[in-house]
């Protein structure tokens, strides 16, 4: 459990540092905590997207939300014949615009405890308060929790988030 509040201490420090002078790709690529949603990225061939004017939101997966993924299922996802099924999770986790911590937090008590918010996959993810964090919620039910919020980027924000969450 320390080594875990450790660990995102610092994700959070390295990640306040100067990030909004790069874009959301350049921000994952300069942190090692971002390494698999990197390698994702570039072989779903969203990296231009990623990088362009936007803005987007992005609940970005830490490798250690990767890592909860069943075993092979990354592997698999990776394949070149994959990458329509790649493309969709990853899309799942990016909205248009710029959705800081202080707007979701205001949008979810501004609508009865929820905000939900259509991603460029084309499905919905509900957005919750529970026990002062932020969660995620996919169309199955699964939940991811906002670990760190706010990483300023030229082209958006990045909510870094402990679990993958997967489109119907």
């Amino acid at each position: 459990m320390i080594i875990n509040l450790l660990k995102y201490s610092v994700l959070s420090l390295i990640l306040s540092t100067n990030t909004n002078e790069m874009n959301i790709v350049e921000t994952a690529v300069s942190n090692d905590n971002f390494s698999t949603l990197v390698a994702a990225v570039t072989a779903g061939e969203l990296v231009e997207a990623l990088s362009s004017e936007g803005p987007f939101t992005v609940f970005a997966p830490t490798n250690d939300a990767f890592n909860k993924l069943p075993e092979g299922t990354l592997g698999t996802l990776l394949q070149p014949e994959n990458i329509g099924t790649l493309q969709s999770i990853l899309t799942y986790h990016v909205v248009a615009g710029k959705f800081m911590a202080e707007d979701v937090i205001n949008a979810i008590n501004d609508n009865d405890g929820e905000f939900t918010v259509t991603t460029l996959q084309g499905n919905d993810l509900t957005l919750k308060l529970w026990e002062g964090s932020v969660y995620v919620k996919d169309t199955q039910g699964n939940k991811a929790k906002v670990i760190i919020a706010d990483v300023d980027t030229s082209n958006g924000v990045i909510h870094a988030i402990d679990t993958v969450v997967l489109p119907e």
